[in-house]
């Protein structure tokens, strides 16, 4: 293992990030299996690495004006059990689905994005309610639309010296009453082989039917093969998932 530093301010962190190469870190939940498993295959990790959770700026759930700000490694957990607003129904209910308890309460809403897994659950309820990125170096700060900061599987807009510090939601979009829906092989502790998010204005996302998670706008699905299910199964799927939550909504 190569070096660990734990800053207590954000400078600090962003002073590191822009120095040299360093795998950020905060609840580890993604970080910890991809280790051990290059480990078991004989292919050790020797990154630096930079634990980000000592750092108070980027823990908690704010309104500010006219926009609400969740710190980027602000917990499940914390997200699950927090009092908003009906537009975050969707994003509750999928911190509800994310692991065990045990995961929920360490993991964070920024890793589930950084990581940029297609099945990343917390991706969708994001979509439906507008949600920016705020990313920080030394260089200054700047905003990008969720959909422009997710480039693939495992790929994200993130310079190497930058850091996920928040997330931005109008707060008018928040609103609107909103659910969440997966399926999987099985209720918990899963990864999805279909979901959606989906709120009273009409708004719907699907996740994990293709790279990338994508505001819906009627037209036909083109889902990937993998091996959780084919194209086909998938497509019948979201196309469920759609209806249900739409007939939820209407209730």
């Amino acid at each position: 293992m190569g070096s660990y530093r734990r800053p207590h301010e954000l400078p600090e962190a962003l002073d590191l990030l822009a120095q040299g190469s360093w795998q950020v870190m905060a609840g580890g939940t993604d970080v910890f299996p991809a280790r051990a498993h290059r480990i078991a295959w004989g292919n050790p990790s020797e990154a630096d690495w930079l634990d980000i959770t000592a750092i108070p700026e980027l823990r908690g759930i704010t309104l500010s004006g006219n926009s609400w700000r969740i710190g980027a490694a602000t917990s499940w957990a914390a997200l699950r059990d927090a009092d908003l607003p009906a537009g975050f129904d969707a994003l509750r209910e999928a911190a509800r689905q994310v692991g065990g308890r045990q995961v929920q309460a360490r993991g964070t809403i920024g890793g589930n994005l950084c990581n940029a897994s297609p099945a990343a659950d917390g991706v969708p309820p994001l979509l439906v309610l507008d949600a920016e990125v705020e990313l920080a170096s030394t260089r200054g700060r700047r905003r990008l639309k969720l959909g422009e900061f997710i480039l693939g599987n495992r790929r994200t807009a993130r310079a190497a010296d930058e850091l996920l510090v928040a997330l931005h939601v109008p707060a008018a979009r928040a609103e609107a009453r909103s659910v969440f829906l997966k399926l999987g092989a099985r209720s918990h502790l899963v990864i999805s082989i279909a979901m959606v998010a989906a709120d009273a204005e009409g708004r719907v996302a699907v996740g994990a039917c293709s790279e990338v998670a994508r505001l819906w706008d009627g037209t036909p699905l083109a889902p990937m093969d993998d091996v959780r299910g084919s194209a086909a199964y998938r497509h019948a799927a979201a196309a469920e998932l759609v209806a249900r939550a739409q007939a939820r909504l209407a209730a």
